[in-house]
């Protein structure tokens, strides 16, 4: 049997930790800018709803509760502009990082197949293909890739680290693409409802996809629009023959999101009040760091939707990273997301109002 370390990279974050030793040596504390954790309390209804499913012994179903597929299925019709979209159309999921690493394995890939995703990216698209045992390639435009073997096409609308948002026409002329070649689409669409100088498009749209899910899935989570990252609650919708293997896969793995979190999962997604109020609170935190950040000298580049700046000063990464503990702020280096981030920094806006307003402060010239 081969050690981790032989199929997989070193995991990112733990090299950030002397930094953040560094961070938190600041007399007024660490600012952690680093990963993008909901900090916000989760919405009482939410609570509620978890509370009063508490007393759930019996095992939960790997497709969720009908209540939970009525929640999911009328979210991708209001939020998503999603045209006949049924229960089969739709799959919980326990997290969308479990589904990103474990996806390529439960499809089958393996040698010979390759997954392809965007150049700057969320390094769990390359590890869901380490294990998959698949080949992977990277892209700055997905139709110029070659199909040859190509199975899996990541794509990462906002894009985690960028923010950088695909119109509808990329997207449609995308999916037009995968299908031509045989080409499964999975568009990571996590970040959508965070939309600040752009409105994110889902490929689940009728403009994109034509009206047929066939050969698309998107993939949602709850935990940075409702704060619950700690629920691990998502899901995926699209193509209902792959959502149909894929159950059948995940019965078998016991891949169950628990009772009570379905429960919590479905008041969630049919109240958009508390979305609205958090998009305020993260709108009010990136209009203070945005402003802080070039008032130091950064660059931001895209970071049109999304919970983070992508911020340059034009020099190595990990310089800024060490400069930036020194005034007790911990950011996360872009090299990260691929070797082309190797002088950005990504600046999450998931602290608190003190936090950020301490960040703020030290940022000043």
């Amino acid at each position: 049997m081969s050690a981790v370390s032989d199929r997989l990279p070193v995991f990112p974050w733990d090299r950030l930790d002397p930094y953040k030793s560094t961070a938190a040596a600041h007399p007024d504390g660490i600012v952690d800018l680093s990963v993008g954790t909901p900090v916000d309390p989760v919405p009482e209804r939410i609570r509620a709803a978890l509370a009063e499913a508490a007393d759930s012994p019996g095992y939960p179903t790997v497709w969720g509760t009908a209540r939970l597929r009525d929640a999911i299925t009328g979210w991708c019709e209001r939020r998503l502009g999603a045209q006949g979209i049924e229960h089969r159309n739709v799959l919980p999921v326990v997290g969308s990082k479990e589904l990103v690493a474990w996806l390529p394995t439960q499809l089958g890939l393996g040698a010979g197949d390759t997954v392809a995703y965007p150049r700057l990216a969320y390094p769990t698209y390359e590890v869901g293909a380490r294990l998959a045992g698949a080949s992977y390639t990277v892209y700055d435009d997905p139709t110029a890739l070659d199909p040859t073997g190509l199975r899996l096409l990541w794509l990462n609308s906002p894009s985690n680290p960028t923010g950088q948002v695909l119109d509808k026409e990329k997207l449609r002329e995308t999916v037009a693409w995968a299908r031509e070649h045989g080409v499964l689409v999975l568009s990571d669409e996590c970040y959508l409802e965070l939309g600040w100088e752009a409105e994110p498009v889902s490929v689940l749209h009728p403009e994109v996809c034509g009206g047929s899910y066939e050969g698309v899935v998107a993939v949602h989570s709850l935990s940075k629009r409702s704060n619950l990252a700690g629920y691990r609650a998502a899901f995926i919708a699209g193509d209902a023959e792959v959502l149909g293997e894929l159950l059948g896969i995940r019965k078998h793995g016991g891949m169950m999101t628990p009772a009570p979190v379905q429960a919590a999962a479905a008041v969630a997604l049919d109240d958009d009040a508390h979305v609205a109020e958090q998009r305020e609170r993260y709108l009010a935190r990136r209009t203070a760091l945005r402003g802080a950040l070039e008032s130091a000298g950064f660059r931001i580049e895209h970071s049109e939707a999304s919970l983070y700046l992508w911020a340059t000063r034009d020099e190595p990464c990990w310089d800024t990273v060490g400069k930036l503990a020194e005034l007790g702020i911990l950011v996360a280096p872009g090299d990260f997301y691929g070797p082309a981030g190797d002088r950005f920094v990504r600046v999450a806006l998931t602290a608190s109002d003190e936090r950020v307003s301490a960040a703020v402060r030290r940022l000043a010239p």
